[in-house]
């Protein structure tokens, strides 16, 4: 009789064991929040950090030179258009026409990125407590590639248009940012189709400026909110309210 319930004493204690060990990594793996912090707090937490982020993110790149003074982001000619700069010498006022052109397409970009944040917004509206919950204990860029999975195809729907009409903008000496570039295409071609262009290797160029300049804004706009979203992670300063203190201090302690 000793025996069986020591026995079944050794079973039991067993047991404990692994359910400890169990509860444990649960617990690790994130499946609930800590105690004092509930998943609304969580969700209300990376709501507010997301809005700050793309309202960050399109200031920046929204107002004038927002992408024409950033080293990084900066839109320069497609990559069709290196033979002009390649030949640029072969131009009549090559030089001129591409400093003009790399201008308003920064301008064009600049016009689209201010239509984003409705966008945006209905995208975080519309997250779930699993969204949330993966989000904020996932990797330094998470809520910027649900973001990206949720928001790319409405905003480049919505870049579109916008800029092609900045891109018929009259700017500097009464010329739209398309005139700009159709007029150094053309001369690019005419001088292709030459003995001397062909010599140098030179091709006609019929890039399509619109799609062109809408995805380089739209991977520029994400690059942007993704930086946005790395300080809130990682940099306590960067928590600019309680609520993002209590929620991302969270992370601190991983």
């Amino acid at each position: 009789m000793k025996t069986l319930l020591k026995f079944l004493l050794m079973i039991a204690i067993m047991f404990t064991i692994s359910s400890c060990e169990d509860l444990q990594k649960i617990v690790s793996q994130g499946g609930n929040p800590p105690v004092g912090i509930s998943n609304a707090d969580n969700i209300a937490g990376l709501k507010n950090s997301l809005t700050l982020g793309i309202e960050g993110a399109v200031g920046l790149l929204g107002k004038e030179n927002g992408f024409f003074n950033d080293a990084l982001l900066k839109i320069l000619l497609p990559p069709e258009a290196k033979q002009i700069v390649d030949n640029i010498r072969l131009i009549p006022g090559g030089q001129d026409l591409v400093n003009r052109a790399i201008l308003s397409i920064n301008r064009a970009a600049e016009d689209a990125v201010k239509s984003a944040i409705p966008i945006f917004r209905n995208a975080i509206t519309g997250m779930t407590i699993n969204d949330a919950t993966g989000i904020l204990f996932g990797a330094n860029d998470a809520a910027t590639q649900y973001l990206r999975r949720t928001t790319y195809n409405e905003l480049s729907r919505t870049f579109t248009p916008i800029v092609k009409q900045s891109l018929d903008k009259r700017l500097v000496a009464n010329v739209s940012t398309n005139d700009s570039w159709k007029a150094l295409t053309s001369a690019h071609n005419q001088v292709a189709g030459t003995v001397v262009g062909r010599t140098a290797g030179m091709t006609a160029i019929n890039t399509n400026l619109e799609d062109y300049i809408t995805g380089k804004a739209l991977d520029a706009l994400f690059s942007k909110i993704a930086v946005e979203e790395n300080k809130i992670r990682t940099n306590p300063a960067a928590r600019v309210n309680d609520l993002l203190r209590k929620v991302f201090g969270q992370l601190d302690k991983k």
